[in-house]
């Protein structure tokens, strides 16, 4: 088992080596330059659209623009946001964060870019129920269905993974480390929670992340808000630390600015998912007129995640200098930092919060699993055998050391980015066109409403 591990490792670091970061991050660049900085452009209006109750009742789609996003949302904002921040910092150096924040600027084009072709391409079911993602638009869009067909094998078993066992079992773990909670109890309770919500489909996960998002960002961040508040003067040698190690690898492995580029990119994609194709199957259920409009409302989804909610993370831990600290790793340093600033209530905070953020993402992939899986097995009878198998891997993962499975989810959650990569940009023409349609159509409201009418 641990020759297996140790192969997997490797085969890990070559997925997700310079390669695939180049290409997520210049997919992101070329988007954004035939985009014309779509995502500051309009960023106001998305950010207006996200938080505005949407009046489209007529339009297809199973969802809201803001459910579709919280369960987007779900899915992302886990374990990374906390544990794969801190691990950037130790790799790579403050200056992690930097390029962390670089990677999510061109990210947010590209998860625009995701969603656009999602809706553009996504069919109505047998159940009646929107199906959208990359498997639809590399088959019906790119005409290349072998391509759609590996990214959906790449997804059903990513998330079982990623987005399941691995979540459940930092769940158990910080619930047994913090609280005296048993794994097996947590276990419990976690997949009694899960098959309440994955069985009732959709529009429960909708529901449910729509309500649950909200509250756990919240909750995070207004404990990041108080440590800024209460430490404003440790900011500017933070934020300074951040930009100088960014360009002289200073605290990183070795000393090598490479390593900060590294692990700040792959730790920043790694939360935000911008890229791997996943958000994308989520924003295919949304109910909206034009794909451009639910795009807009996802590209909100790697500013909350990444330049928010990770750098609350990143930017606690270098004011606090434990990355320093060797003897610290992954949530150990976040919880250690929080609890420099916050005293006994910082690892209580962490520790609450990684149970949200893991939870959440075990629904959120739950949907994404299924709708792979849908993909490869067209019988809708077949969906409720991927459920009871995905809500029985939470308390597997609970109870029970995931290496292997962890590091072969990662494998398989990387893989996933490639074919996705490859129809964002064979399709950027058609991202392009919709993104004319879209801005055509928000100056046409804006003159309505400027005219009274």
């Amino acid at each position: 088992m641990e020759a297996l591990t140790e192969f997997l490792g490797t085969v890990s670091g070559y997925v997700w080596g310079p390669p695939l970061l180049i290409l997520l991050v210049g997919t992101g660049i070329f988007l954004t330059i035939r985009l014309g900085l779509l995502q500051l452009r309009l960023l106001p209006y998305a950010l207006k659209l996200t938080f505005s109750k949407n009046p489209d009742t007529e339009s297809q789609g199973d969802i809201s623009h803001f459910q579709a996003l919280s369960t987007a949302m779900a899915a992302t904002v886990g374990t990374g946001n906390i544990v794969g921040v801190a691990t950037a910092v130790i790799l790579g150096g403050p200056g992690a964060v930097f390029w962390m924040w670089f990677s999510a600027f061109f990210g947010m084009a590209t998860k625009y870019g995701e969603a656009v072709l999602a809706v553009k391409y996504r069919i109505v079911d047998a159940r009646g129920q929107m199906a959208g993602g990359p498997m639809y638009y590399l088959e019906h869009g790119l005409k290349q269905k072998w391509l759609a067909v590996l990214f959906a094998i790449f997804g059903a078993i990513a998330a079982f993974g990623i987005g399941n066992g691995t979540q459940s079992n930092s769940v158990a773990s910080v619930v047994r480390d913090t609280f005296s909670v048993p794994t097996w109890i947590t276990g419990i309770i976690l997949t009694v929670f899960a098959a309440i919500v994955i069985i009732g489909g959709i529009k429960t996960i909708g529901k449910v992340t729509a309500f649950f998002v909200p509250f756990m960002a919240l909750f995070y961040i207004i404990a990041g808000i108080i440590i800024m508040i209460l430490n404003m003067d440790l900011i500017p040698a933070a934020i300074g630390t951040i930009f100088s190690a960014a360009f002289t690898g200073e605290a990183a492995v070795g000393g090598a600015i490479g390593a900060a580029i590294r692990y700040g990119v792959a730790r920043g994609v790694f939360s935000n998912e911008a890229g791997l194709g996943s958000a994308p199957i989520a924003a295919a259920a949304a109910k909206t007129d034009m794909p451009g409009r639910q795009a807009l409302v996802s590209m909100t989804q790697v500013l909350f995640d990444t330049l928010i909610i990770c750098s609350i993370t990143g930017i606690t831990i270098v004011m606090s200098g434990l990355y320093l600290d060797d003897s610290l790793e992954g949530a150990a340093l976040t919880t250690a930092a929080f609890e420099q600033f916050l005293g006994g209530a910082g690892p209580i905070i962490v520790a609450i919060g990684l149970i949200f953020f893991a939870s959440s993402t075990i629904i959120g992939w739950s949907y994404y699993g299924e709708k792979c899986f849908q993909y490869l097995f067209k019988n809708p009878s077949l969906l409720i055998v991927y459920r009871i198998a995905f809500v029985a891997m939470v308390f597997v993962g609970a109870t029970v050391s995931l290496d292997v499975v962890w590091t072969f989810s990662d494998v398989m959650n990387g893989l996933m980015a490639f074919p996705n990569l490859i129809g964002l940009l064979g399709l950027s023409g058609v991202i392009v066109y919709e993104t004319k349609k879209i801005t055509a159509k928000i100056k046409e409201e804006k003159e309505q409403a400027r005219s009274g009418n």
